[in-house]
């Protein structure tokens, strides 16, 4: 009876401590990755990183540190952990395989916003899809288009695009056609619009707005006009000045033409040459 004691005591004594040490290794393995996670968090947010890769980061590092800290815990007590390892690998691999977009999506997303080709609040053009960038998260990214429709796009698609940032430089160029008649003053048209840009205080100095004859159309003569404008103010300066031009035009008595076509009916059973002199002879 004392020897099946002193076994049981020597049993507890030894898994006992076993228990203790893994117990310890836990909590304190715990300690350490939080501490961890905290570092990255604080090292990557004095870096500018955006908010959500932060967040997602510091749980990837944290959670895969826990799983280190409990496969230790777990061989401490003398628990093969082999096996684990190999299922934990076998599972990754199907979990892998089995979201394949979603990870192409989410190394997209990682680059998107390391790199940083667009943040919130630009007007950008990609994947087919022109808006302002509402929300960058680490699968997709969320458009809002002019006409307040909410798009959202897999990252895969925005970076396997290109990438049209309409904000980045702070201004943009208005491309305008203007046309007049061939029997129009062209150098008082050029006055006119000129003169409607230089009243116009969103209009920018600098770079210097163009205004060039660009074609001799079949109907008109067209006349390139380029002003350059704050990114927010693009649509508005287009709309008005477009009215204003036409209005200008129209009190100054500056045409400004359409495509017109003549059309010729011969009378039926007469040849061409003999319909031509029959015209010629009415019109004299």
């Amino acid at each position: 009876m004392d020897d099946l004691l002193k076994k049981l005591y020597d049993l507890l004594l030894f898994y006992g401590l076993k228990a203790l040490a893994a117990l310890a290794i836990f909590i304190i393995g715990q300690l350490i990755a939080k501490g961890i996670r905290s570092l990255i968090e604080r090292i990557m947010t004095k870096s500018g990183v955006n908010e959500t890769l932060i967040s997602f980061t510091s749980h990837i590092a944290y959670i895969a540190l826990l799983a280190f800290i409990v496969i230790a815990a777990l061989g401490q007590l003398g628990i093969q952990t082999t096996s684990f390892i190999a299922v934990l690998g076998a599972a990754g691999l199907a979990i892998g395989l089995a979201l394949q977009g979603s990870l192409s999506n989410f190394a997209a997303g990682f680059l998107l916003i390391i790199f940083r080709p667009f943040k919130v609040g630009d007007l950008i053009e990609g994947a087919g899809v022109f808006g302002t960038v509402e929300s960058i998260q680490i699968f997709t990214t969320q458009l809002k288009t002019g006409d307040n429709k909410t798009v959202i796009i897999p990252n895969a698609k925005l970076n396997e695009n290109n990438i049209t940032n309409w904000t980045v430089k702070g201004t943009r160029r208005i491309d305008m056609t203007f046309g007049i008649g061939y029997h129009d003053d062209i150098d008082k048209a050029r006055s006119i619009i000129a003169g409607l840009m230089a009243e116009d205080d969103r209009i920018l100095k600098t770079p210097k707005p163009l205004i060039a004859v660009a074609e001799l159309g079949a109907s008109s003569v067209n006349f390139a006009v380029r002003p350059w404008v704050k990114v927010e103010e693009y649509w508005d300066v287009l709309f008005d000045l477009t009215e204003k031009v036409k209005k200008a035009f129209d009190a100054s008595g500056i045409s400004i033409p359409f495509p017109q076509q003549d059309i010729h009916v011969y009378p039926h059973g007469v040849d061409q040459r003999t319909a031509v002199g029959l015209i010629s002879g009415q019109q004299s």
